[in-house]
């Protein structure tokens, strides 16, 4: 696989090592994880903090960001962490939203669903939605333009603001102006060819990849709904704009391609960009090559023309 990798990728890529995820060991890399991650300060942006309510009494945790001179209404984000739906946090990716805010002069939501298996489907996805109904009823507090929506997220996050489209349409929910799911996991059947392609353990791979969705589906009898994996979906008539991208190394590679001539065919405008050499989040694991960088400016000036148009 080495002889694949871009080469402004490829020394890091040696230096990775193999991931090893079991359901015993996901408490004790969720607790490393945590301990990693250094408080975040930007003296030009508030970070508060909110929490939206289930029906149920299910509290679930929000993060705002915002220009800290902010005085008028402002484009909205919902920002959706990644992680296997078994890790990942908000505060991992609070440098992210960050700059989501300063460079397309935005307020941000970000969203601290529920992670499996401790909460499998329809948890996750569920949590997502309450955020986004969340920020239509809070409009105003926060001095938003929910006609200015849009939804964000990479690999887990991607996978999940697919189905929060699919699923705020179908059930007649907020208008999401645009959707930018990123590197998506989508597919649970992990039939394609490049889900099957890629095995070494120091990026995200095949059986890393079995492994989440069986944790996020741990409680679904029968067919995975579609609400859980977007490729399930039939009908991708009526969703948002759309931006996505993928590393030609990534086993998410051929359903994001599938889930591109999807939308395309169902008449949905979409722009999508193909990275040669990259495997799965080198953006955020090698941040400083050209390639990384190259890709993080595009997807930010995508979604600064989804939010306008």
């Amino acid at each position: 696989m080495e002889n694949r990798i871009h080469k402004e990728l490829l020394s890091t890529f040696k230096n990775l090592s193999p991931m090893e995820l079991t359901e015993e060991r996901l408490p004790l890399i969720r607790e490393v994880n945590k301990k990693l991650i250094e408080p975040y300060k930007n003296s030009a942006i508030t970070q508060k903090e909110y929490y939206a309510i289930h029906k149920n009494n299910v509290k679930v945790r929000l993060k705002v960001y915002a220009p800290i001179n902010q005085k008028q209404d402002l484009p909205v984000v919902l920002f959706i962490h990644g992680g296997g739906y078994v890790f990942g946090t908000v505060e991992g990716n609070d440098a992210k939203c960050a700059q989501y805010v300063k460079e397309v002069n935005c307020v941000v939501v970000s969203v601290d669903y529920r992670l499996a298996p401790e909460h499998p489907y329809p948890a996750a996805i569920e949590d997502c939605y309450l955020a986004l109904q969340w920020i239509v009823e809070n409009q105003q507090s926060l001095s938003v333009d929910i006609d200015r929506l849009a939804v964000v997220g990479g690999s887990t996050g991607g996978g999940l603001t697919a189905a929060l489209s699919l699923l705020s349409r179908d059930r007649q929910g907020p208008n999401i102006k645009f959707q930018m799911p990123l590197f998506p996991m989508i597919d649970d059947s992990c039939s394609t060819f490049s889900s099957k392609e890629f095995t070494d353990k120091r990026i995200w791979s095949k059986d890393l990849n079995q492994f989440a969705w069986s944790m996020y589906l741990k409680n679904v009898e029968g067919e995975t709904p579609k609400y859980a994996a977007p490729m399930r979906e039939e009908d991708f008539s009526h969703l948002p704009p759309t931006y996505t991208t993928v590393g030609t190394l990534d086993p998410f590679r051929d359903e994001t391609m599938n889930y591109v001539k999807a939308l395309t065919e169902a008449g949905v405008p979409v722009e999508f960009h193909l990275y040669p050499g990259g495997f799965h989040e080198f953006e955020s694991i090698v941040p400083d090559a050209q390639i990384s960088q190259k890709a993080t400016s595009e997807s930010i000036e995508a979604l600064k023309r989804g939010l306008s148009e």
